[in-house]
C-alpha cells in the first residue's frame, strides 16, 4: 500500500516523491554554494541563511541541513557562523594534503558501504584529487553490483580496494 501525505482536500502527494524532491532540492542547494564559490574565485564563500533560503523558497532549516551533510570536514570544507544582526555562514574548501588522504583511509576501517565510498570518490573530485575519469573507474570498482560476495564481504573487499587507491592518490600526489 503506497503512503501519501494530504496536501489539500482534493491533491494527494506520495511519500516517495516528496522524499525525492527533498534530495533534488539539497542537490540544487549543494550545486549553487559550489558554483559561488568557483565565480568567486575564492577558497571560501559568504552566505546569509534566510537569503538562501529565500532563493530556494524552502525554511532555512533546509540550508542547514545541505551545510551539515554536503559540507563536512570529511568532504575536505569547515563551516564558520556567526549568529544574529548581520549574521553569516562562511564555507571554506580546505586544501587537500596527504593528512587528510590519512584520516579518511583511518576513518574506512575494515568495512565501508557503497554509498560512503561514493561520498568519498565525490569529495576528491570536489577537490580537484582526482579526474571525473578517474572518479567513475573507482566509483565503478566499488560498486555492489560487481562485487558478488555476501554485504559483509562486500564491505570488507570494498574498504581494501579503496584503501589501496587512496595510498596509491596519496603516493603520487
Amino acid at each position: 500500500m503506497q503512503k501519501y501525505i494530504r496536501r489539500s482536500k482534493k491533491v494527494k502527494v506520495k511519500v516517495r516523491d516528496v522524499v525525492m524532491a527533498m534530495a533534488r532540492l539539497s542537490d540544487l542547494i549543494e550545486n549553487f554554494i559550489k558554483e559561488l564559490m568557483e565565480e568567486a574565485g575564492k577558497h571560501y564563500v559568504e552566505i546569509q541563511r534566510n537569503e538562501l533560503a529565500n532563493v530556494f523558497n524552502c525554511a532555512p532549516s533546509q540550508i542547514n541541513y545541505v551545510l551539515e551533510t554536503r559540507f563536512t570536514i570529511d568532504r575536505g570544507y569547515i563551516i564558520e557562523s556567526k549568529r544574529g544582526g548581520g549574521g553569516y555562514i562562511k564555507i571554506y574548501k580546505t586544501s587537500i594534503s596527504n593528512n587528510w588522504i590519512n584520516k579518511i583511509i583511518e576513518n574506512i576501517g575494515d568495512n565501508i558501504s557503497e554509498s560512503k565510498a561514493r561520498y568519498y570518490i565525490d569529495a576528491l573530485l570536489d577537490h580537484n584529487i582526482i579526474t571525473s575519469r578517474e572518479a567513475a573507474l573507482m566509483k565503478a570498482v566499488v560498486n555492489d553490483k560487481i562485487l558478488s560476495f555476501s554485504q559483509e564481504d562486500k564491505n570488507m573487499l570494498r574498504a581494501l580496494l579503496l584503501k589501496a587507491m587512496l595510498m596509491e592518490i596519496a603516493r603520487n600526489k
